[in-house]
């Protein structure tokens, strides 16, 4: 390819610098990365508790080197430098490297930013044109601002843990609130920086773990309010209509179908899987009666189904137009074509853990590329290179790491 047509990473020149914990925040940085970002990640005292937080409910995440998988996920990209910023030398540094900095992303408590004074009040005094990008568990203000949370209590509090059992809440696995509340905050930066191009100005963005679940909720809360009550939508298979349902095929492997309107689909869906009587049947004549009927009907097309492999029924229903769908277990994912045409599943050499298979940027730009460039740093892996570059003498380094101000 001629250098000169070679695409860039959109965000190429973009500095960051962290100083986060666990995912929702550090999920940001993480993302903006695979966009071309260039992001110093600060760690102090034992590092980011997320390197060691290996259990999750009953499930081991632990690496082959002793840390957390999730530690991996939330900061690929990202150069380590640790620094002790309470004291007095690790706060020059901090200073310069505040002074050369586009964005300073953190998800600390608001009264923890005060006493270490990476406020935005603070920053901004040595940084105008900084984006203080902050994110928190239920917003910026009102009683609750300085109260610590993590993903399950923003699916809590959201209501996300009653909507598919309106009886019983139920967690929805693994840090998917988290990777929300990261987009959400990768976007916000991103809106901040346009605005900078426009009009020369920093400012202080704030996303919460609370506000992205209302977000994802967006449908259901502006259903509650205008009907005044708690959405419903049951996913009980005998309550549904075979089109907006799913279905085990002979071979144990599962799909889904939904198709709207379902009056444009319910004579290609019987005569498609050969029950054409059913069209004349008076119980099934429309939406409303198939759903009075539906567990009759489901149970007659549960054994229909039941008579064919999946990839069987996939083949008819698309050569029909009908709308159906694998449904995948997370594993099956780095096997389906799709995903990997589309660069979905991406294959990446990370130096501890071998080839391995990641997320893909989900966005195609015909004019940049995107992806993980790096795997997640060791505590202090780049320091030496980050103080150099701020125009500190190896000599000068290695008289601060004696005094135990870096590693």
């Amino acid at each position: 390819m001629d250098e000169s047509t070679e695409k860039n990473y959109p965000l190429e020149g973009i500095k960051i610098l962290e100083y986060a914990v666990f995912h929702a925040g550090p999920g940001a940085g993480a993302i903006l990365g695979d966009i071309g970002a260039d992001i110093i990640k600060i760690e102090s005292g034992p590092g980011d508790p997320e390197r060691y937080w290996t259990i999750v409910g009953n499930m081991d995440i632990s690496t082959p080197n002793g840390e957390s998988v999730m530690h991996e996920i939330s900061n690929r990209n990202k150069k380590g430098i640790y620094l002790d910023i309470t004291s007095e030398k690790g706060r020059e540094i901090f200073l310069k490297l505040i002074q050369n900095t586009d964005v300073f992303l953190t998800n600390l408590r608001k009264t923890t930013k005060i006493k270490l004074g990476i406020d935005y009040q603070t920053l901004s005094k040595i940084n105008p044109k900084i984006i203080h990008a902050n994110v928190s568990g239920y917003g910026p203000d009102g009683p609750e601002s300085d109260i610590g949370a993590f993903d399950p209590m923003g699916q809590a509090r959201s209501g996300m843990m009653y909507l598919n059992d309106p009886n019983t809440p139920k967690l929805i696995h693994l840090a998917i609130l988290d990777q929300a509340t990261a987009i959400a905050a990768s976007h916000a930066i991103i809106t901040a920086l346009f605005v900078r191009e426009r009009t020369g100005k920093g400012q202080e963005v704030h996303v919460s773990l609370f506000a992205t679940g209302l977000w994802l909720l967006y449908a259901n809360l502006v259903t509650s309010s205008i009907l005044g009550r708690d959405p419903s939508i049951s996913w009980i298979r005998t309550k549904n209509s075979p089109l907006r349902n799913s279905f085990c095929c002979k071979d144990g492997k599962w799909i889904i179908g939904v198709h709207h309107p379902e009056e444009k689909y319910w004579e290609t869906f019987c005569k498609t899987t050969g029950q054409e009587q059913l069209l004349n049947d008076t119980k099934f004549a429309d939406k409303k009666a198939r759903v009075a009927n539906c567990e009759e009907l489901i149970n007659h097309f549960d054994k229909i189904i039941a008579s064919k492999d999946r990839n069987e029924w996939l083949d008819i229903f698309v050569k029909h137009g009908l709308m159906f769908t694998p449904i995948q277990r997370v594993h099956d994912i780095f096997q389906d074509k799709q995903s990997l045409i589309n660069e979905y599943i991406k294959e990446f050499s990370h130096p501890l853990y071998g080839d391995i298979k990641l997320p893909g940027y989900p966005i195609h730009f015909s004019e940049g590329k995107t992806g993980t460039r790096m795997p997640a740093p060791s505590i202090g892996q780049h320091t030496y290179e980050i103080l150099q570059d701020i125009g500190y003498t190896v000599e000068q380094i290695d008289d601060l790491k004696k005094e135990n101000i870096i590693k």
